[in-house]
This record gives structure tokens, sequence and C-alpha cells, in this order.
């Protein structure tokens, strides 16, 4: 029988690249442990729940998909001035 693709290229596009992110080593477990820290449960519960999301087997809510985006960017910290301009007059 056929059964009809959906069309969601953001997210498909979102899964991409969200998987190769965290196809880094160490990046899933540490994603998992400040969700885990965060949401509750265990690390082990996230790590598998972040591997069924990204083989497409549970679309996540939009609070979570954006938790995720937040914690692979990171912080980002300010560049530092540089000054060396200001001490040639």
């Amino acid at each position: 029988m056929f059964s009809p693709k959906y069309d969601r290229p953001y997210f498909d596009a979102w899964l991409r690249r969200t998987g190769r992110q965290l196809a880094a080593s160490g990046r899933l477990t540490q994603t998992a442990t400040a969700l885990a820290a965060s949401n509750g449960g265990t690390v082990a519960e996230w790590c598998s729940r972040l591997r069924e999301l990204l083989d497409g087997g549970e679309p996540p809510s939009l609070d979570l998909l954006t938790r995720i985006d937040t914690l692979l960017a990171g912080s980002r910290k300010a560049a530092p001035k540089d000054d060396a301009q200001g001490l040639l007059f």
C-alpha cells in the first residue's frame, strides 16, 4: 500500500544539520547530559531519545527542537576588542 510522504523540508534540513553536529565525538552525550540536567531523566534515556529523534522515529516538540539548537550553538563569547589601532595615535 502507498503511504504519502509528508512535506517537511525545514524539519528534514534540521535533522541533517543536527545529525552532523551530534556525530562529533561526545556531542550526543554532552547534549544528553545537559537535557537530563534541565528536563529530568537519565543521560542514557536522553541519548536513546536523541538517537530515535535523529532516525526520524519521533518528531520533537518545538521547545525540545529549540533547546537542542541552543545547546549545539553553545555560548558565544564576545570577541575581545583589539585596541591596537587606538595605540597608534
